[in-house]
């Protein structure tokens, strides 16, 4: 047999290598041993120290990040603001100034105004300065204010209630925040504050209720679906009507009875006014009202039904009926560690 002769071996076709390749002119080194010094903006040479390029770009993370650890693996590695939650959109823009106020640079913004701006996001910013406006206006926290404008949005999303006016919505919107929050606010004070009827902040406070958890129940059973959990910014709970035990807090703050001992005494008495038959059906502000005349007197830092109506914003009479019923169950209602040690005395109280 002839043997047969080894297989050819395929000569790879050559090609032009067109990749540019930086290297040092001095050492001539494959591959290249170059360091970025990011501190100086240098390339240079790690072998002899030949400095080959300056102004070097750092693409590095402007600030420290642990991405690794982070759940959502998000590394903000270059510049830009925080989203902002309570606007549409990526809110990537960018604004033409308007310069040294000549006819091209005003050209510009107008068009760039034009173009970037969106109608809905206009709205929304609208709103928002509103009620970042009546909360400042009445010192509601800051938390209360990021409430409203998250409810706000919910509605606006929805695009629900679009016959009812804007402002009855904004007020509603904080009326319930206010509640949520745990520094509820009276129809009366939200009222004085948006000027908006109290009939209208009724029926728009129990229409959002009802939206609200309309929405959080659909959200709800869309997360349980997909077995995930849902956020605890779309969970909503039905607000609680306001007692009068949580307006004395801040009634006895406005009527300069900031002690401890004050806020105790009529949050105590307000906590007993349902075993007080004939003021079961009373108004919370008429209660709390009558509860801090009764404490202030009880302390020895007596406060006149006059001053004490002109913050709850109830008749200087209505307090005074009130306290009558107080007065004649005054022995089972006053706890006597309120008047031990000579904090308080049963004699300061007024009789009529």
């Amino acid at each position: 047999m002839i043997p047969q002769a080894p297989p050819e071996k395929a000569t790879a076709e050559w090609s032009e290598n067109l990749n540019m390749t930086m290297m040092c002119p001095e050492c001539r080194e494959m591959p290249p041993n170059l360091i970025e010094e990011f501190s100086s903006g240098d390339m240079v040479c790690g072998s002899c120290g030949v400095v080959l390029g300056d102004r070097i770009v750092d693409t590095r993370s402007e600030w420290r990040t642990f991405s690794n650890d982070d759940a959502g693996n998000d590394d903000p590695s270059r510049v830009g603001d925080g989203a902002n939650p309570l606007l549409n959109g990526s809110q990537l823009q960018t604004t033409i100034a308007f310069g040294d106020g000549n006819a091209r640079s005003r050209d510009l913004l107008r068009a760039q105004g034009k173009s970037s701006n969106d109608k809905a996001t206009k709205t929304l910013l609208a709103a928002y300065k509103e009620i970042g406006a009546h909360c400042d206006a009445v010192n509601i926290p800051k938390n209360v204010s990021d409430t409203a404008k998250h409810l706000f949005k919910l509605v606006d999303d929805a695009k629900a209630f679009k016959g009812k006016s804007q402002e009855a919505i904004i007020a509603g919107c904080i009326f319930i925040a206010c509640r949520q929050c745990g520094v509820p606010r009276t129809f009366r004070e939200i009222y004085a504050l948006t000027k908006v009827s109290k009939k209208d902040i009724g029926r728009t406070f129990k229409a959002l209720e009802k939206f609200f958890a309309q929405d959080s129940n659909s959200k709800m059973a869309l997360a349980t679906a997909a077995g995930g959990n849902l956020q605890p910014t779309d969970q909503y709970k039905n607000t609680t009507s306001t007692n009068a035990k949580d307006l004395c807090l801040r009634y006895c703050s406005q009527l300069g009875l900031k002690s401890q001992q004050f806020v105790k005494v009529s949050q105590g008495l307000a906590d007993k006014m349902s075993t007080v038959g004939d003021l079961a059906g009373r108004s919370p502000l008429s209660v709390a009202a009558a509860c801090i005349y009764m404490a202030s007197y009880l302390l020895g830092k007596p406060k006149t039904p006059k001053e004490i109506s002109q913050v709850a914003g109830v008749s200087d009479g209505t307090i005074r009926t009130a306290y009558k019923y107080l007065y004649q169950e005054r022995e089972r209602l006053i706890e006597p560690e309120w008047i031990a040690d000579g904090k308080g005395k049963m004699d300061n109280l007024p009789v009529g």
